[in-house]
């Protein structure tokens, strides 16, 4: 890649990745991310539009939106669209319309990405406030329900289209202290599994990724005496992502648990993918 790079972040995470994806991996597929006005969401919608996709961004803050539509729009020949939503106070209707929507432009949508979150208070449950949990609650699994139901025809009417929910180490084993964003990842966890299960036979197929410790807003909230230098960046973990988006992600069974941290497409099974239920 040349010096003057449009996205140095990614330039300079590419060299480090095991996975060298073609440049064109994406290119014709319409992938909807969450969360993609910040951090992972961002990068992640900037990534899969450098490898070619039309994306659809959805988020609360209009303005963080803008400058990742702009972004792709001045860097890349994709057809991005902005859908400013608070996943706390979306219904089913507003999703079902955005479906309607999806169709309408672009005819099908050949990738989902649960991104969206909240970190909470990190309390003992005890002293975790009811308000709180369901807000959580509400972005992390409600949210994500709602909003998968009413894109699946959209979603089976791509001849392959991955669903990439976003988990966590603590929601894969429990945590003191990290209260309703714990048990709300477990049960992406388990929606991940029945969805999978319920579209065996179809084009759609299912996985969860841990994105581990990231540069990020809510990691420097959740940690504010971590330097944040140590951590990796959000273009760091997106070999994982781009795997399973594009059609090389057909090798992995649905669902699968992915870890971004030391994906290796080649070592399936070995700690960077692991199918659901499986021990480790």
């Amino acid at each position: 890649m040349p010096a003057d790079h449009p996205y140095p972040e990614l330039q300079r995470a590419i060299s480090g990745w095991s996975y060298q994806p073609d440049p064109a991996l994406l290119r014709g597929r319409t992938i909807l991310v969450t969360g993609a006005g910040d951090g992972i969401g961002s990068c992640a919608a900037r990534t899969f539009a450098w490898y070619g996709a039309n994306l659809i961004l959805l988020g609360r803050t209009h303005a963080k939106l803008e400058r990742v539509f702009d972004w792709i729009s001045a860097n890349t020949a994709t057809d991005p669209v902005i859908v400013p939503c608070d996943l706390e106070a979306a219904d089913r209707a507003a999703f079902d319309q955005l479906f309607e929507q999806t169709i309408d432009h672009y005819g099908k949508l050949d990738g989902l990405l649960h991104n969206a979150g909240l970190l909470g208070p990190r309390v003992p449950l005890a002293h975790y406030d009811s308000d709180s949990w369901r807000r959580l609650m509400q972005v992390h699994v409600n949210a994500a329900f709602d909003l998968s139901a009413a894109l699946m025809p959209a979603l089976e009417a791509a001849t392959d289209a991955p669903v990439l929910f976003t988990s966590s180490t603590v929601g894969r084993q429990g945590r003191a202290y990290w209260g309703a964003y714990a048990v709300s990842k477990f049960a992406v966890e388990g929606l991940a599994q029945v969805m999978a299960d319920e579209t065996s036979k179809s084009s759609i197929r299912v996985a969860t990724i841990n994105p581990g410790a990231t540069r990020t807003a809510m990691r420097a909230a959740a940690y504010p005496g971590e330097d944040p230098g140590t951590l990796a960046t959000p273009e760091q973990r997106m070999a994982a992502y781009l795997y399973f988006m594009g059609p090389e992600g057909k090798t992995l069974p649905s669902p699968t648990r992915l870890d971004a941290r030391d994906f290796d497409p080649d070592a399936a099974g070995a700690g960077s993918s692991q199918p659901a239920g499986s021990s480790g």
